[in-house]
């Protein structure tokens, strides 16, 4: 079963692992940085059978290295599910239970008869889809809490989600 901390966490070890390759690039070819972090993230995200990608949603973040891994992320599990395992309730809830009752919560993405979920915190939002996660602010502890129970409640192989 994945994990998203563990996920992370591996993620951000191979950056670091690869940290002096990273700057040199970060001053001489952002294009092959960028190539390598896709690479990264593809590689630890295929360790966990998902599809794993960094975004840059502001360009100058690419010379961030030490953010990397931290935030704008997405992991894909499974692309083209459109309704949720269990119910969207539970989902709701346990935000709050995780992320506190100051997080705003809305429905997101309803066409085509799919289900999903907009979460907005004072730092970003998160979007929780049926097949996939996108994160666009700081990842903290709670949020990975809530994140790994994500994992283990709506995409785990006994919810009808991915098989590891």
């Amino acid at each position: 079963m994945i994990m998203f901390s563990e996920m992370i966490d591996e993620l951000i070890s191979n950056i670091k692992y690869n940290r002096d390759i990273l700057y040199a690039f970060s001053k001489n070819n952002p294009n092959l940085l960028y190539k390598k972090l896709i690479e990264l993230a593809s590689f630890t995200g295929s360790r966990h059978h998902v599809t794993l990608q960094l975004h840059f949603p502001d360009p100058k973040k690419i010379k961030d290295i030490d953010s990397y891994g931290t935030e704008n992320i997405s992991v894909v599990i499974e692309k083209f599910r459109k309704k949720f395992t269990i119910p969207k309730e539970n989902i709701v809830r346990k935000a709050i239970d995780f992320l506190g009752d100051n997080v705003q919560i809305q429905d997101a993405y309803m066409y085509e008869g799919k289900e999903g979920l907009r979460i907005i915190k004072q730092n970003g939002r998160i979007e929780i889809l049926p097949g996939s996660i996108h994160l666009w602010c700081k990842v903290d502890q709670n949020l990975k809490n809530y994140l790994d129970w994500l994992m283990q409640n709506m995409y785990n192989p006994n919810t009808g989600g991915i098989s590891t």
